[in-house]
């Protein structure tokens, strides 16, 4: 696995590539800096995306996990920058209980670019498993002009 890092106003992140695909993003500085035409072309959409130059990444990915797992980032993939959906909102689209999508939420492998962050509870703002936590994720919503949901 070969891995970049990139500086974003969000901390730094890395992105780790295997098999010509996308399979994580972590806060850290990785030691190891392996440059590909993915990786490349990964931290610069990340760099356009804290910029605001970006609303859509365009990566392959793939999510390691159940079929489940799979389904829930499919899902949360979808969700468009400024928007969110509530765990409850995919938990009805995909059949399951609202508690099963929060755990696959915080499963998720390539947070940011897959937006994790752009799922709330139903009674508001929740946890986040990236780096400073609910911090994080509010800076993430506030970057894309959704921190009005959370007033």
């Amino acid at each position: 696995m070969k891995q970049q890092s990139v500086h974003t106003p969000f901390g730094d992140l890395t992105v780790t590539e295997r098999d010509d695909a996308i399979v994580a993003l972590d806060w850290f500085w990785a030691e190891d800096q392996a440059s590909s035409a993915l990786l490349d072309e990964a931290t610069r959409q990340l760099s356009a995306y804290g910029s605001g130059a970006l609303e859509t990444f365009d990566l392959p990915l793939e999510v390691a996990g159940s079929a489940f797992q799979r389904d829930v980032c499919r899902v949360m993939s979808a969700i468009p920058f400024g928007y969110t959906k509530t765990y409850g909102d995919i938990a009805k689209e995909l059949g399951v209980p609202a508690q099963a999508v929060g755990q696959a939420c915080g499963g998720n492998p390539i947070p940011v670019i897959i937006p994790c962050h752009r799922v709330m509870g139903a009674k508001g703002l929740t946890g986040f498993s990236g780096r400073g936590g609910v911090e994080t994720k509010v800076a993430l919503l506030r970057h894309e002009g959704a921190a009005g949901l959370l007033i």
